[in-house]
């Protein structure tokens, strides 16, 4: 530590010894207490005193007159070397007898903790000159180097960064510029720095700055705000923009920097990713779309109107080749992004030159300007193209082929700029191509089934309705047999089969009547206001009189229950039902009836106790002609009963539904409107 003895370098003045102790004590006072390392030694390099900044700044207390030349633990050099202590800034000072001005050193101390430090040794001498030691300021400047590092080391990051990064201050001025705001503005930072940050904003754009602005004075980091900015060439370019507050040592807002990233690039790849997403979107509903329609025309229109959008056509059109019922050969056309009347003041595109190149099979046409191709305006009557024609300069013509590779039809597009149609456009719509014929093939097959279908039908109503009539006749002769007949057993058993078979047969006659009627929409309906509960009961009783083997029990929530419908259709449902129930549980001693009414609807079931229906031919038995396995070899039938049941009830709004379980029995529930 410091002491008067060791203070002999310091100049006192005064004229009285009072006045010199009062200074040294005042000079010992000082240095103690200066934040600053002090120490000093003798001539031959031994410490004769410190202060208090010293030994905190060595991290120990050196003995005094016999530590050397500096009281740190270890001393390097600034590029990391040991220092030997004989060369140390002080020892060197006493060599040379002169003055050493911020030699940077290390100072390690015993916790092996390090400090760098500016030493500043000068040399005392006595009245004759004589060399008598030497003093040393020792300045930490630790933090300033750790500032200055950490500086440089920004600096090297922010001058080497993948993004141009940007510092202003807060009226905008720019204070720093690297070379990657080099590269993306085009302005080199001689250019940059110094001049407002408007120089790259659009004029459209101006706001944004203030708001920016406006946010960086609170405090507030603005996050990926996605904008456009001006290269030096006047192209916009979209980038990302991260933007922070600078603080001064006090914590002052004092400008901003700016993280700019060009996301050009990225901005195309995720239109380019939602365009085909879009595409893909388009081609699945239009897969979906065509595979379910059996209508032509709906087919052709759909084909057209998503291939347009697909490739960004002005307008498109689906031409197609068909042959009617008499063998006339027809041409069918959709059109998309154009009216009817822009196609009309053309001849048939099979005559016209350009169109012809399709339909006769040569392949695929795409043309960057179809007005520079000789076929192009040879269409007769005309010489060149008629008045109002589409303006089509893109061109794009994709044939349509049948599996049996025949053209039925062709693909068009236009558009009225050039070169807007590529490759791409091209596979796009060759691929859908076969789609549309495979389903134009299909309509045209499911046009053809539904001609004989119709065909069917009406030979089935003529049929059934010439049946009906000797049927009838025979009935009635029977049934007069029935009453001559007295006292025959034999004979009148015999009649009586012959009855019910024709009773059977005239049933069928009249479910394919019905059949008939319901496909042709021929069916009468004459709807009335009715008590349902006693139409159930009156059925029960008649249905009770056929069945020896069954009980039929009929549980109703209420003893009269109103309805408007049509009496005679509903009960030809309820017998079909309560028939069915009793066919197909010949084992069963129950058939079960229950009415309810809830919600403004009449339920009605039907359940029986049978071999039950498996759960994978349920969603069949409401369908024309469709026969439960299990039972259709040992049960007689049409297979239409349900069908014909099924329609009645929707043709009334209501739905006929099943519930079974194999070995369970079935039920049989229609519900209709109480009123219509």
């Amino acid at each position: 530590m410091l002491d008067s003895a060791s203070l002999d370098y310091i100049h006192i003045s005064g004229n009285s010894k009072h006045n010199e102790i009062g200074d040294i004590q005042f000079s010992e006072s000082l240095l103690q207490n200066l934040p600053i390392a002090v120490y000093t030694c003798d001539a031959d390099g031994y410490i004769k005193s410190y202060n208090r900044a010293a030994a905190k700044l060595w991290g120990r207390e050196p003995v005094l007159g016999r530590d050397l030349w500096c009281g740190a633990w270890k001393i390097f050099k600034v590029d990391g070397n040991l220092l030997p202590l004989d060369s140390c800034p002080m020892a060197l000072t006493l060599k040379e007898k002169r003055p050493f001005q911020g030699e940077e050193i290390i100072v390690e101390r015993p916790d092996g903790n390090r400090r760098f430090v500016l030493a500043n040794p000068h040399p005392l001498f006595d009245a004759n000159g004589a060399l008598t030691g030497a003093v040393n300021t020792l300045i930490d400047i630790t933090d300033q180097k750790t500032d200055e590092e950490s500086k440089a080391r920004l600096a090297a990051i922010v001058e080497s960064s993948h993004d141009a990064i940007v510092s202003k201050n807060l009226n905008g001025i720019i204070k720093t510029w690297n070379k990657e705001a080099e590269h993306l503005f085009g302005y080199t930072a001689a250019e940059a720095i110094g001049r407002h940050i408007s120089l790259i904003i659009p004029r459209e754009r101006l706001s944004e700055e203030d708001l920016i602005i406006s946010k960086i004075r609170s405090g507030e980091r603005v996050d990926h705000f996605e904008t456009v900015r001006l290269t030096k060439d006047g192209k916009e370019v979209d980038i990302s923009l991260t933007i922070s507050p600078i603080k001064d040592d006090k914590g002052n807002i004092i400008g901003a920097s700016k993280i700019a990233r060009d996301i050009t690039e990225q901005k195309a790849l995720k239109e380019r990713m939602h365009s085909h997403v879009k595409s893909l979107q388009i081609i699945n509903s239009l897969a979906k779309s065509i595979s379910e329609n059996l209508d032509t025309q709906a087919i052709l229109q759909k084909v057209t109107d998503a291939t347009t959008q697909l490739i960004d056509a002005e307008f498109g059109a689906f031409f197609y080749n068909t042959v009617n019922e008499k063998g006339e050969s027809l041409m069918l056309y959709t059109l998309s992004g154009a009216s009817k009347e822009a196609f009309d003041k053309f001849g048939m595109p099979r005559n016209t030159q350009v169109f012809k190149v399709t339909f006769k099979g040569e392949g695929i046409l795409r043309s960057d300007d179809i007005t520079k191709d000789p076929r192009y305006g040879k269409n007769t009557p005309y010489n060149g193209m008629p008045e109002g024609h589409l303006p089509v300069v893109s061109y794009l013509a994709v044939p349509v082929l049948s599996k049996m590779g025949l053209v039925i039809g062709g693909l068009f597009y236009g558009h009225s700029q050039p070169a807007k149609f590529t490759k791409a456009h091209e596979d796009l719509v060759s691929g859908i191509a076969p789609q549309a014929a495979l389903a134009l093939e299909n309509a045209k097959l499911f046009e053809t089934v539904e001609a004989l279908n119709i065909k069917k039908d009406e030979f089935i109503g003529l049929a059934s309705h010439e049946l009906k009539t000797p049927v009838t006749s025979v009935l009635g002769y029977l049934q007069i047999l029935q009453r001559t007949l007295k006292g025959d057993n034999q004979n009148k058993l015999f009649v009586n089969k012959a009855v019910q078979q024709i009773n059977k047969l005239s049933s069928l006659i009249a479910d394919l009547l019905d059949v008939s009627k319901i496909n042709t929409g021929k069916m009468p309906f004459n709807f009335t206001s009715f008590d349902l509960v006693h139409l159930l009961n009156e059925v029960k009783e008649m249905m009770q009189q056929t069945s020896n083997l069954h009980s039929i029990v009929l549980e109703c929530s209420t003893s009269e229950l109103m309805v408007y419908a049509d009496r005679q259709r509903i009960e030809q449902v309820i017998i079909n039902l309560v028939s069915n129930a009793i066919k197909y549980s010949p084992n069963a001693n129950y058939i079960i009836i229950r009415c309810l009414a809830a919600g403004g609807n009449a339920t009605v079931s039907v359940q029986d106790f049978g071999a039950g229906i498996p759960e994978e031919e349920q969603r069949f038995i409401f369908e024309r002609f469709y026969r439960v396995k299990n039972v259709a070899s040992h049960v007689s039938g049409l297979g239409i009963g349900l069908y014909i049941c099924n329609e009645i009830i929707n043709r009334h709004g209501g739905k006929l539904s099943v519930s079974s379980k194999p070995g369970a029995g079935s039920t049989f529930t229609f519900e209709i409107p109480v009123s219509r």
